[in-house]
């Protein structure tokens, strides 16, 4: 990471304002907006209220949204583009997951049995939404320099992830960079992370059968025990994997779900695990399938059971542009102060935002949604995830100040 120049808040060198700040009035419609979205939460490919209210807003805005050929999604560029120029795109991911609500004392929590917005993707849907309104304001006073594309990407969470139907759409036609943020309730509220490269991991997802005949437990060297194999492989499969990857490339097979056997005096004939592979290293992500399927096999082959692997592949890690980060910095310290900038890890979560960065150059942040002092220790993907929405504020313009800033697109 460049060593930063503190600057003022809101102002370039030279004490030059940026505009793009919200006003009061559009902060309390976006809250409200992400709200309506936290209270109907739809799935993957499924997302049909929540693409029409993002489509009816940008539309009251003046502008001309597209749905994706998918059914879902939409596309809208603000400022007519020259055919030439490459833009800048903002993405936001508009999904669910297939998890109760289970917060309290709320009056937003879903309405939806078993769905819930406990990723943040209402609030990256807000945010690009908010931008693009902003964008709009500026653009028709003359003061968006290049026309910026606004990406409401479907199926984020169902693997490979929507990223490469939207891609395959067309949406990055056009498209010199992009940018993204990503809540983190790790980081507190006015501030984002930043990292140059790999910010993310590859996941893929593994499902795994074994079978065998079967028979008596009072007789299981007649038969192949298939409990004792499907333990073996769940445990040893990892341990080998560690074993023939360099460490550093952080490769974790975690297991989510064993099945295996009706009753205590039975030997099954059937058992099914499944489970994510995680890689921190992309060259390694492309060797992974081949070194798993040795593995599975020479372990289950240990105890005579047959096996079926279906390797799903997921996405790639997120790989920062060290360009595009330095656009995020720039626009993070003319809005907040260089002091709300922070380093980040790499995670061992997946995004498929990867997929747009293997086409063109880009970055993802992370943006903080902590209540500084709150020490509940909230996390993605638990039922009782929520934001501090002054998020919205600072992902609004944090993107803003991008799209001002950043003079080509590429």
């Amino acid at each position: 990471m460049k060593t930063r120049v503190p600057h003022a808040q809101g102002q370039l060198p030279g004490g030059a304002v940026l505009p793009g700040s919200l006003s009061d009035e559009l902060r309390a419609e976006l809250i409200a907006f992400r709200r309506d979205l936290h209270m109907h939460p739809e799935l993957g490919n499924q997302e049909f209220r929540t693409t029409a209210a993002v489509k009816a807003r940008l539309e009251r805005a003046g502008l001309e949204p597209r749905v994706l050929a998918m059914g879902t999604g939409l596309v809208c560029d603000v400022g007519e583009w020259d055919g030439v120029t490459p833009m800048l795109a903002l993405r936001g991911d508009i999904d669910a997951l297939p998890i109760p609500d289970t917060k309290a004392g709320v009056p937003y929590r879903s309405t939806v049995p078993d769905r819930a917005h406990a990723c943040g993707h209402d609030v990256h849907t807000t945010t690009v939404l908010g931008a693009g309104l902003v964008l709009t304001a500026l653009d028709r006073q003359g003061l968006l320099p290049h026309p910026v594309r606004l990406i409401f990407q479907p199926a984020e969470e169902v693997l490979p992830g929507g990223a490469a139907d939207a891609i395959e759409a067309g949406v990055l036609d056009g498209v010199g960079r992009i940018i993204g943020v990503h809540c983190d309730p790790k980081v507190d509220v006015g501030k984002i992370g930043l990292r140059i490269g790999a910010i993310t991991s590859a996941c893929d997802r593994l499902e795994i059968t074994l079978d065998g005949p079967g028979g008596h437990t009072a007789r299981p060297h007649l038969t192949t025990d298939l409990v004792t194999a499907v333990a073996r492989v769940a445990t040893d499969v990892p341990a080998l994997l560690a074993r023939r990857v360099d460490a550093r490339a952080g490769l974790a097979v975690t297991w989510g779900r064993l099945e295996t056997g009706h009753a205590p005096n039975v030997i099954p004939q059937h058992a099914e695990l499944s489970g994510t592979v995680r890689c921190l290293d992309l060259d390694t992500w492309r060797q992974v399938p081949d070194m798993v399927h040795a593995a599975v096999d020479e372990v289950a082959g240990m105890h005579r059971a047959k096996t079926v692997i279906d390797y799903i592949r997921g996405v790639p890690p997120v790989v920062n542009d060290a360009e595009s980060i330095g656009l995020l910095d720039a626009a993070m310290t003319v809005r907040r102060g260089s002091y709300a900038i922070e380093d980040t890890e790499q995670s061992l979560g997946g995004e498929d935002f990867s997929w747009y960065l293997e086409r063109v150059p880009g970055a993802m942040a992370r943006l903080g949604v902590r209540t500084p002092g709150d020490t509940r220790g909230l996390d993605l993907h638990r039922g009782n995830f929520d934001v501090d929405e002054e998020a919205i504020t600072v992902g609004v313009e944090l993107f803003t100040a991008a799209a001002l800033l950043d003079r080509n697109g590429s």
